[in-house]
């Protein structure tokens, strides 16, 4: 598939996939979520990448929102319709990736784009960044997933606060909330995420995989979390990647795991 509204850059095991609508400061809109889609799928289905970094283009925005000019006249069934698929192709679908994302917010995380942010395994953040969720103040409320997932990261009085605000944080607030891992100067953005990206594909990209789904199965209320870690926990058990990582250890040797 030709991109136009990403692009994709891999140096294994490593892709970095960037959201490139400058102009539109980088706003979602249908074609973007169907191009991620797409590139998410397929980067998972890559034997050979083991971690994805997603940033914006530019230093103004990661993801300034939603393209508002593709929904404004929407009725209630389209509505619903446009946060279903959203969540399904591209929110849901980033959350259960088995291979780790990791989210640069190098500028605006808005509306869409903290959703978006919030859906990947972790965030870091540069110094200028600011995020929130404005959506009460154009009568409607977040759709992709931002009423669920920012309670589970901040809290849920600091998410009601900053749902019903419609106001922005910056990035040290963002920090000390948990919303992010860590902020720097925005040229140390993505070398931060490709050092921390280097330490995950050391480690056995099966075993990454299964802990991404326990830990996203404690957030579930039909789910278990405790029973999926069990569960998870000994399937491990039956991979290539648990003999290799056991036997390295025993042998004292640096593990060369065979992968996902």
């Amino acid at each position: 598939m030709k991109y136009e509204n990403i692009q994709l850059s891999m140096a294994q095991p490593l892709a970095v996939l960037t959201i490139d609508r400058p102009k539109k400061l980088n706003a979602l809109n249908k074609a973007t979520i169907k191009e991620l889609h797409h590139a998410f799928k397929a980067l998972n289905k890559a034997k050979e990448i083991r971690a994805i970094i997603l940033t914006g283009s530019g230093e103004k925005a990661f993801v300034a929102g939603a393209d508002i000019a593709e929904f404004a006249n929407f009725s209630v069934k389209q509505g619903a319709q446009l946060a279903a698929n959203g969540q399904e192709k591209l929110f849901n679908l980033v959350e259960n990736l088995a291979t780790p994302v990791i989210a640069a917010v190098n500028g605006f995380a808005l509306g869409g784009g903290l959703e978006l942010a919030m859906a990947c395994h972790f965030r870091l953040a540069s110094d200028t960044a600011k995020m929130g969720l404005p959506e009460v103040s154009l009568g409607v409320i977040p759709g992709y997933g931002g009423t669920q997932r920012l309670p589970q990261l901040i809290g849920k009085g600091r998410a009601m606060e900053l749902i019903m605000t419609a106001g922005m944080i910056d990035a040290p607030t963002a920090l000390a909330y948990g919303l992010v891992n860590q902020v720097v100067p925005q040229e140390e953005l993505l070398p931060l995420c490709k050092k921390i990206a280097s330490r995950i594909t050391n480690n056995s990209p099966v075993a990454i995989g299964y802990a991404i789904k326990a830990v996203n199965a404690g957030f579930k209320n039909t789910i278990n979390g405790y029973d999926s870690e069990i569960e998870a926990f000994g399937n491990c058990f039956g991979t290539a990647d648990f003999k290799e990582g056991t036997t390295a250890f025993l042998e004292k040797r640096k593990a060369d795991f065979p992968g996902k």
